[in-house]
């Protein structure tokens, strides 16, 4: 076909031709992506309407298995933090724990303050201080507001310096 211009146009059917060509590739290519697609079923061939159907539901399935996934690992991430010490974020501000420890003659008192959820603190406390001989007397802890107060009390024969440096030393690395 001419136009006025002097430049070829290919006519209605061939463009419609082209267009069909690539819907049936296009086509041809979503349904490799998809699992188990099968184009027909049970010896009759499922139409083309229904077939893009269960593209447009698989895609949304696993857009929502793809949310529920990116959910559980920001839960699993902030575990992972508050479980390696890192505090919880109370008011937009991460709670930094605090190691206090007293000698009281033949007895220490250890006071951990850190967050309700940061209970690792208080277990590595105790297996610090039981590894280095010292035989826990009493362990408690209470919640008021957003801190956790947890009250150590161990007898030890002679005071060991090493003791008190590995049970903070341990305690630092975990609140950082």
């Amino acid at each position: 076909m001419e136009s006025s211009h002097g430049s070829t146009r290919p006519d209605r059917k061939t463009v419609e031709k082209n267009r069909r060509i690539q819907m049936k590739a296009l086509c041809s290519k979503l349904e490799s992506l998809l699992p188990n697609s099968p184009t027909s079923r049970e010896g009759v061939t499922v139409p083309l309407p229904e077939r893009l159907d269960e593209a447009v539901n698989y895609i949304k399935g696993l857009q929502g298995r793809l949310e529920r996934m990116k959910e559980r690992k920001r839960q699993l991430m902030g575990t992972k933090n508050t479980s390696r010490g890192m505090g919880s974020e109370l008011g937009g501000a991460m709670m930094v724990p605090q190691i206090e420890v007293q000698d009281l003659g033949p007895s220490l008192r250890v006071v951990l303050i850190s967050s309700p959820v940061d209970r690792v603190l208080f277990y590595e406390a105790i297996r610090v201080l039981e590894e280095e001989r010292g035989a826990v007397l009493n362990a408690n802890f209470s919640v008021v507001g957003d801190k956790a107060f947890h009250i150590i009390h161990c007898m030890v024969t002679i005071l060991n310096v090493n003791c008190v440096w590995l049970l903070v030393a341990s305690v630092a690395l975990l609140a950082y």
